[in-house]
Order: C-alpha cells, then sequence, then structure tokens
C-alpha cells in the first residue's frame, strides 16, 4: 500500500513563494513519475509539473520560469518550489505518484495568494 502525503501550503502575498513537499510512504519499489497538479474553484484539475523517471520534467505554460519540480529519489520525496506567485495561482495542490502501474493521490494542500 502506497500512502502520499503533502506538505506546505500556505497563504502569501504575491511576489512570494512557498515550497510544497510530497512524500511517497509505504511499500515503494519503483516510482515511475511523480506530479504536481491543482484545482481551483469552478475549474478542472490541471497539471501543474511532472517529473518523469530518468529526470524529465514537464511545466504548465503558466508556470514556465516560476515553478521548479525536484525530487530525492533516497526519501521518495518531491518537491515543488514556487516563485513569483501570482493570484491565480490560487488553488488546492495534489501530488500524484505512478508506482506499479497504479496512481496515488495526497489529500490536497491549499495555496493562497493575495494581491
Amino acid at each position: 500500500q502506497v500512502r502520499v502525503v503533502e506538505s506546505g501550503g500556505g497563504l502569501v502575498q504575491a511576489g512570494g513563494s512557498l515550497r510544497l513537499s510530497c512524500a511517497a510512504l509505504g511499500s515503494i519499489f519503483s516510482i515511475n513519475a511523480m506530479g504536481w497538479y491543482r484545482q481551483a474553484p469552478g475549474k478542472q484539475r490541471e497539471l501543474v509539473a511532472n517529473i518523469i523517471n530518468g529526470g524529465t520534467t514537464n511545466y504548465a505554460d503558466s508556470v514556465k520560469g516560476r515553478f521548479t519540480i525536484s525530487r530525492d529519489n533516497a526519501k521518495n520525496t518531491f518537491y515543488l518550489q514556487m516563485n513569483s506567485l501570482k493570484p491565480e495561482d490560487t488553488a488546492v495542490y495534489y501530488c500524484n505518484v505512478h508506482h506499479g502501474g497504479y496512481n496515488y493521490w495526497g489529500q490536497g494542500t491549499q495555496v493562497t495568494v493575495s494581491s
């Protein structure tokens, strides 16, 4: 069984920074990909960034140059460094881990950016 636990959300002013963390816990043997998604009120969940086994990263156009995804393989943990935050970045952020042929989701962490 795999459990995904997020942390690091909060309230920040526009232009500020936050770092989200996501830990994959349990019987981990092969994580193929890890990603961050977000869902704002009234909108569909969208991919923010992901990192695929081997190190390839992908970013939504709206966050390129501002957000950076990274991983610590030894800890089965990955991070989303968010800089130059904008009010439109306000959303619940979810991490997703693709492991053993299955997708696992965290419970979500709220990020609120005030103008």
